[in-house]
């Protein structure tokens, strides 16, 4: 796994509720206020490694891997509901010792993580969305996806090694920036059987009703938020819609569409991923001071 200078590979052991330990993945950067990165379906901490630099110039940067996800235990007995990811990722802080903390979200860390900061207002310091699921209305190519999953000749395809290269370069404006050794760090993690199948656990452990729930609670929301997408995205073809929405709901939330980038932003044009966010991440701790 190529990483740039400075990023370093760590493992935390959090307890979950029932009192089982999960091991934890992050990569981390850098120095001063947190910022949480999450990242979605199929991928890992290792999506933000360009990104990383940019933002860890006057941050502590921190890209988690989900369980279920990366180099992060992969338990087959657990519900992967907003529930399981909300205790997680309060049980990861805590082990870190951070208080409160800004963060990003993309993919299925979208809901994962836009849900924790409604449930969890006090720890949440700036929010910033990328490419993502937010509301209940959810698009035809979402559901087909959740229906993949549970498709016994589909799910088995969408899951391999080649399944996920494909996730990938469909989900990239600019597939060449991702070669064969680029590729190998996003399908290593799903070497075996078990792990492929707490990767499709972890796409349907989301309930409808929470999103209804968080639909509801996002009125609440009052932090800093930064709306930043690829336009060209295949994975979420409505992505458009759901960023139009979420600034009519937050007026001062300022957006900006990526023409050059599709669903994997991060990958396409990682430095101004990193910068746009830097900057509103600068602009948010001046006023906070």
């Amino acid at each position: 796994m190529k990483l740039a200078p400075g990023i370093t590979s760590n493992y935390v052991t959090v307890a979950t509720k029932d009192d089982r330990s999960l091991k934890l993945h992050f990569l981390e950067q850098g120095q001063g206020a947190p910022i949480l990165l999450l990242h979605g379906w199929p991928t890992s901490s290792y999506l933000w490694r360009n990104v990383m630099p940019a933002l860890a110039e006057n941050n502590r940067v921190i890209a988690l891997d989900l369980p279920g996800f990366g180099l992060s235990d992969k338990p087959l007995d657990v519900n992967y509901s907003f529930r399981f990811y909300n205790t997680i990722l309060n049980a990861f802080l805590d082990a870190l010792a951070i208080e409160n903390t800004a963060i990003v979200v993309h993919d299925l860390g979208g809901p994962i993580g836009i849900k924790w900061v409604v449930d969890n207002p006090e720890r949440a310091t700036a929010l910033g969305i990328l490419n993502t699921v937010v509301y209940p209305q959810m698009s035809w190519a979402v559901k087909a996806f959740i229906a993949a999953t549970h498709l016994p000749i589909v799910k088995q395809w969408i899951s391999s090694a080649h399944g996920l290269k494909s996730a990938m370069h469909f989900g990239m404006k600019n597939k060449t920036s991702l070669g064969p050794e680029e590729i190998l760090p996003y399908q290593r993690p799903f070497a075996s059987d078990e792990a492929r199948r707490a990767l499709l656990k972890a796409a349907q452990g989301l309930s409808p009703k929470a999103f209804k729930q968080m639909e509801k609670q996002l009125k609440s929301l009052d932090i800093p938020l930064r709306l930043i997408y690829g336009v060209n995205d295949r994975i979420l073809p409505d992505i458009a819609k759901t960023m139009q929405r979420l600034q009519e709901d937050f007026p001062s939330a300022e957006l900006t569409k990526l023409d050059n980038c599709g669903h994997f932003l991060q990958e396409d044009d990682p430095r101004q991923v990193g910068e746009l966010l830097a900057d509103f991440f600068s602009q948010t701790q001046r006023k906070h001071h």
